[in-house]
Formats: C-alpha cells, sequence, structure tokens
C-alpha cells in the first residue's frame, strides 16, 4: 500500500496534464450544480455555492458566491483527477454581508463582489448548494414585526 501511495504522489508532483475537460454541470455532496451559463433561463437555477470556511479565531468566514466553470484536471493517471469549480465570490465584508443571527438568514449584497481575487477556484467538494432570492432588508422586516 505504501508503494502506491508514494507513485500516486510522484505522479501528483508531475502536476495535472494539459488537457482539461469542462462540464456544464457536476454532482457532489448530494447535490446538482450547474454552471451559471447552462442555467439560464431554466425553472431549475442551481448554480449558487457556499464554502464554508473558518479564520483561527473565533469568528467563522463563510463564502458565497456564482458556479462559472466546472474543471476536471486528471494528474498521469485515472486515479488522481480532481474536480475544481470556478466561481465569482461575494465580498464577505460588512459592506456585502450581513447575517440575522435571530432567523438564521445571511443577506447578501449581489452588488458587491470581490475585486482583484486571485484565488477563484475551490475543490467541488467544498462546496454546498445554496439558493439566493430577493427580500427586503433585516431593517424593514424587524420594523415590519415590532
Amino acid at each position: 500500500m505504501r508503494r502506491s501511495a508514494s507513485f500516486s504522489l510522484s505522479l501528483l508532483s508531475l502536476g495535472p496534464e494539459r488537457k482539461v475537460k469542462h462540464y456544464n454541470g457536476y454532482f457532489v455532496n448530494g447535490y446538482v450544480f450547474h454552471i451559471e451559463e447552462y442555467g439560464h433561463g431554466r425553472k431549475i437555477y442551481n448554480n449558487n455555492v457556499c464554502v464554508k470556511g473558518s479564520t483561527c479565531s473565533e469568528f467563522e468566514v463563510n463564502y458565497y458566491g456564482k458556479l462559472e466553470e466546472v474543471i476536471e484536471l486528471q494528474y498521469h493517471s485515472e486515479h488522481n483527477i480532481v474536480f475544481l469549480f470556478k466561481c465569482y465570490w461575494y465580498d464577505t465584508t460588512n459592506r456585502g454581508i450581513r447575517v440575522d443571527h435571530l432567523y438564521g438568514l445571511v443577506e447578501i449584497n449581489s452588488k458587491a463582489r470581490l475585486c482583484n481575487v486571485n484565488d477563484v477556484f475551490v475543490f467541488a467538494k467544498q462546496c454546498q448548494q445554496v439558493y439566493y432570492t430577493y427580500t427586503p432588508s433585516f431593517e424593514i422586516l424587524e420594523g415590519h414585526f415590532k
């Protein structure tokens, strides 16, 4: 077993093959994802992603975005395949996101995209599917229910 693990590691060290495959969709973590272009105009719109993350502090940072590309990379063996999602990401600072801890809702400013992002790729296995909808702001809701 140790021999095959080192063999796989040596293949990974060579980098991926030059041939890359692109897909319109991918099934992972119990979700069917489609790229934004493929889902445009369809009844089922499943290109919205969330990547759960955390920092070294007590604050957890989740990243929200839209799926642009599904990419398959092969590392010189059919057993060494990696699927990546290329996404554009929303700003997760106070300017772009607000969390209502009482209701557990996340409000995203869809106009606040992360600019100058060098790392737009995530492993497909890291992604969860989310649904974005237009809602009134939390301030309006809070005023209405008081």
